[in-house]
């Protein structure tokens, strides 16, 4: 278990940071997979699409300026944490940043796509969720969508992409109609009821795989997960 967290995504930020390397790939992956919060978290500020956009690619560029790694604080052993903090960070100081900003628009050393972010935040309730709240929930939401996304991608290859397929909307929510679906798969109950149990051990353990992925201790990983379910339950 041990030398799984020494490879992490996060892990090789924060050593990075403090003399090693592997960095900036690892610091891309997290920010391309996990961007999405963020956007959600400054479009709640009250920012408009464009401006929501502008600021959040213009973050990402930041984090990955020559001298940016040293300023990571170990104690934030999380990224969900390091993130939130940095973009409140980032925020505070951005109209004193306003002239640089539209030359980080044009760095072509990494962008996001933000193409469908607005359509996205559309779909957001008005109401109910703080900007953190939502920072939170969306969080939660991108986590469970690679463990889902590497499930189905799984069942694919095994030829069992039908059964995933048929099943997916139910393994983190209501129990399917064994029954019909059974009949529908030309299958018994009772080997729907393994199938379904099967695909939800294996999506546990490739949301801890996901988890893992962006926090430095693996005594973190517990207490991650059940912030990451609880959030979720808001998403």
């Amino acid at each position: 278990m041990g030398d799984q967290f020494q490879t992490t995504k996060w892990s090789l930020v924060l050593t990075a940071a403090h003399g090693g390397d592997r960095s900036r790939e690892a610091l891309e992956w997290l920010c391309a997979t996990y961007w999405y919060p963020l956007y959600a978290y400054v479009r709640r500020q009250g920012l408009d699409a464009e401006s929501a956009r502008d600021l959040t690619q213009s973050f990402f560029v930041s984090l990955l300026e020559p001298n940016s790694l040293e300023r990571i604080d170990p104690g934030l052993g999380k990224f969900r944490a390091f993130l939130l903090v940095s973009i409140k960070h980032f925020l505070s100081h951005h109209r004193e940043r306003e002239g640089a900003l539209k030359r980080r628009m044009d760095d072509p050393s990494f962008r996001v796509d933000l193409t469908d972010a607005e359509r996205i935040y559309g779909l957001e309730p008005a109401t109910g969720l703080s900007p953190e709240e939502l920072y939170e929930s969306r969080w939660a939401r991108a986590v469970l969508l690679r463990a889902l996304k590497r499930l189905r991608e799984e069942s694919e290859t095994t030829g069992k992409g039908p059964l995933f397929h048929k099943l997916s909307g139910h393994l983190t929510g209501d129990e399917p109609d064994y029954d019909r679906i059974a009949q529908e798969m030309g299958t018994t109950t009772g080997a729907l009821r393994v199938a379904v149990h099967r695909l939800r051990k294996r999506l546990g353990a490739l949301l801890r795989e996901e988890v893992a992925q962006t926090i430095s201790d693996p005594g973190d990983l517990d207490d991650e997960l059940r912030n990451l379910l609880h959030a979720a339950s808001r998403a």
